[in-house]
């Protein structure tokens, strides 16, 4: 990674730590208080083009989530309710068969 993405996701996480929205003119002056004279305009307008929107702490917390059914297969199972992870499984099933190439008349020979 460059200094100049670093020192962009730097200072788009002090922003989301501080509650203040994510803009390139904000990326750009944190970066520049850090004394980093290396960074070009066109990766905090990435950057903050990225981020609209988003909530970086939640994008953070959920890093190695699989999902809502990973999510709350643990959760049921700390709880001791067996019937909720298996209707997570059978949801999740139903969503891999929907999402089949062969509904959608795609096929590898085609």
């Amino acid at each position: 990674m460059s200094t100049a993405e670093l020192a962009s996701s730097y200072a788009a996480l002090i922003l989301a730590d501080d509650g203040v929205e994510i803009t390139a003119d904000k990326l750009q002056t944190l970066i520049k208080a850090a004394k980093i004279v290396d960074v070009e305009p066109i990766w905090t307008q990435l950057f903050a083009k990225a981020l609209e929107g988003k909530d970086v702490k939640d994008l953070l917390s959920n890093v190695g989530s699989g999902g809502a059914a990973a999510a709350g297969g643990p959760a049921a199972a700390a709880g001791g309710a067996g019937g909720a992870a298996e209707e997570a499984k059978e949801e999740e099933k139903e969503e891999e068969k929907e999402e089949s190439d062969e509904d959608m008349g795609f096929g590898l020979f085609d």
